[in-house]
């Protein structure tokens, strides 16, 4: 067993990790570690290696590889790496006017990787994000699930499932939102209407491809939309719903149910009103925590309590930001917001990680501390639950890809000029006005 070297040290202060690194196991030791999947470990040994959990338990039963790099975390708290299930980082875009519903819509092809939102969100703990379009249409197009890794192009943040393809789900709302003038429309029964005839085509067109039977002489012209909707009725795309009061709520189960697609809930301002009736509906829930509620009518009944109903009743229940409604960098708030208000803390930590993987059927791979898992965590500076608690440090598949010990992650961990601007890298560390402008005068001689 070797401690780190200062080549070690140089390496890990900027965040880099050489090609052959991965190669050599890291072990991070003396953290008191919440797995999630278990009891909270008071010394606790992770050990990560290729991107994955090698090893998690006491100092006492986890055998650390020789010649493994150590990191002593002695007075930190390490868990999983956040999961956020409701988020707009990345600057992406969904439908546009021209029609409620849109499902061949992909936020895939808007998203801004060098966004300084999604470096926000490193600073916030958050490892893996659902990145949906906006909630202004019925079906608004497909979400993007992603990884915050370090990136040039979209496709080093994309997730890959076991058959190849990208992971993400469909963004569906109801409620006020998509209430307009024609072609939106008018009102939440006709809304309802709508969305039952599109499902009703795409029944029809996969049954259509059924019949055909691979001759291309029977085969309904293709069908980019409807081509998604066969996704959301064959279960492999989860429909993410945005929903408020609790009749709206209602029919976003009963429609569900009709249709026998998967569906997740998405903010429940209500959802303290009808908790027995989305548990009995087997309807896992993401659920934003407002310190200021407000902003729309049908969310003025908005109550802390809903995540403790919901618990109690026996539901699934995750958290989520809508960033920037909430800000990404504060999303360990929720979960102590939900205790406040009477969800156990197990539940409330699980909330940000674990419920949330599965919400977005990724759990064999994320949201908790388990050996084959992804090596996703986060080093903060004390309990997860207390106001003075900073994320120290982000984690994803073995790499660090935030340090609030490093200028440049700091700015974007407690904002300032040059925090906000993606495309000037080269100003991330001014921290002041008087920096910045220095900066700009000496550029410009």
């Amino acid at each position: 067993m070797a401690s780190f070297s200062l080549r070690w040290l140089a390496l890990f202060a900027c965040g880099v990790w050489p090609a052959s690194a991965q190669e050599t196991p890291l072990a991070i030791t003396g953290a008191v570690i919440i797995s999630i999947a278990g009891e909270t470990i008071s010394r606790g040994v992770l050990v990560v290696q290729h991107g994955k959990i090698l090893a998690v338990g006491s100092a006492d039963t986890v055998k650390i590889p020789v010649g493994a790099a150590v990191l002593d975390a002695s007075g930190k708290v390490l868990m999983p790496g956040l999961v956020d299930s409701h988020s707009h980082i990345g600057a992406g875009t969904g439908g546009d006017g021209s029609g409620p519903i849109q499902p061949d819509v992909r936020v895939l092809d808007s998203l801004d990787v060098r966004d300084a939102s999604i470096r926000k969100a490193r600073a916030g703990g958050i490892t893996t994000a659902n990145v949906m379009p906006g909630s202004g249409h019925l079906i608004s197009g497909q979400t993007l699930y992603i990884k915050l890794r370090e990136a040039r192009v979209i496709d080093d943040l994309l997730i890959k499932l076991p058959d190849g393809t990208t992971a993400g789900g469909l963004k569906m709302a109801n409620g006020t939102n998509s209430i307009k003038s024609a072609p939106f429309p008018g009102t939440r029964a006709k809304s309802a209407a709508l969305v039952r005839e599109q499902y009703l085509k795409a029944q029809e067109y996969r049954d259509k491809i059924k019949r055909a039977a691979g001759d291309v002489e029977k085969l309904p012209a293709r069908d980019l939309a409807l081509e998604e909707l066969v996704e959301v009725l064959e279960g492999k795309r989860i429909v993410q719903h945005h929903s408020h009061r609790a009749d709206d709520l209602l029919t976003v189960l009963r429609i569900a149910k009709e249709f026998g697609y998967k569906v997740v809930l998405h903010h429940l301002s209500e959802g303290w009103k009808v908790a027995p009736e989305i548990a009995a509906a087997g309807v896992a829930c993401s659920v934003i925590m407002l310190d200021a509620p407000g902003g729309k009518l049908e969310a003025r009944e908005f109550d802390w309590s809903t995540p403790a109903a919901l618990e109690k009743a026996g539901a699934l229940v995750g958290f989520h930001t809508d960033d920037p409604v909430t800000d990404s960098r504060l999303f360990l708030r929720s979960a102590a917001f939900g205790v406040r208000a009477g969800m156990t803390r197990s539940g409330a930590l699980a909330a940000l990680t674990l419920a949330n993987a599965k919400i977005l059927g990724l759990a064999q791979r994320l949201g908790s501390l388990e050996v084959g898992k992804d090596a996703d965590f986060i080093l903060l500076s004390g309990d997860p639950l207390s106001t003075y608690t900073h994320v120290e440090q982000t984690w994803i598949e073995g790499r660090k890809v935030f340090d609030r010990a490093r200028p440049e992650d700091h700015l974007y961990a407690v904002g300032g000029p040059g925090a906000g601007n993606p495309q000037r890298a080269h100003l991330c560390c001014f921290t002041s006005a008087g920096d910045l402008i220095a900066a700009a005068n000496g550029a410009n001689q």
